[in-house]
């Protein structure tokens, strides 16, 4: 794709199709859980984590169609690469460690996004919309993951996860950043 070629609006669309992939991946990463979280809370909390997230892809899709566009579909979203340096997760806490680290990582992006001079009303609408929920989807995740981790005496090492993790994180976001920093200069 020439990026150099792309309307401003053309550059919106992708840009709110990466934040619509990683929704997409987060919520494919949710639904992994299922099986391994059975107990009733984790159970009601997994539910309404996969409905913000399946409907934060949504707000995205709308915004993308209220512009005139159509979702793009991302072979090298942040999720794909952060997977691609990861590998599979081989355990609960992992699997929790890792979300921690994407919902941070989507939090901190949608309020920097936020933070930019002359962001439309209706794109600044789904930016806090989202934001709000990653509040609550961090505070539980990473509360079951403590919880999970110090019940197995794994504590010192859900701790060694997350610090990896988002050193990880650092490391993809940034050549992320730099493309979409690209993008916006073409």
């Amino acid at each position: 794709m020439d990026v150099s070629a792309l309307s401003p609006s053309e550059k919106q669309i992708l840009i709110f199709s990466f934040y619509r992939d990683a929704e997409l991946r987060g919520a494919r990463l949710l639904f992994n859980m299922f099986n391994h979280l059975q107990d009733a809370d984790s159970q009601l909390k997994l539910s309404k984590h996969l409905a913000d997230e399946t409907r934060h892809a949504w707000l995205w899709t709308r915004r993308i169609t209220d512009l005139g566009g159509t979702p793009l579909m991302l072979a090298d979203g942040y999720q794909r690469r952060l997977g691609a340096r990861l590998g599979v997760a081989k355990g609960i806490i992992e699997l929790l460690g890792l979300t921690v680290v994407v919902e941070e990582r989507a939090q901190s992006r949608y309020k920097a996004h936020a933070a930019l001079p002359n962001v439309e009303p209706e794109t600044r609408a789904v930016l806090e919309a989202v934001t709000e929920d990653e509040n609550w989807h961090l505070s539980w995740i990473e509360r079951k993951m403590r919880e999970i981790a110090r019940e197995n005496g794994r504590e010192a090492e859900a701790d060694q996860i997350l610090a990896r993790y988002r050193e990880i994180d650092r490391e993809v976001y940034a050549t992320l950043a730099a493309d979409e920093e690209a993008l916006m200069r073409a």
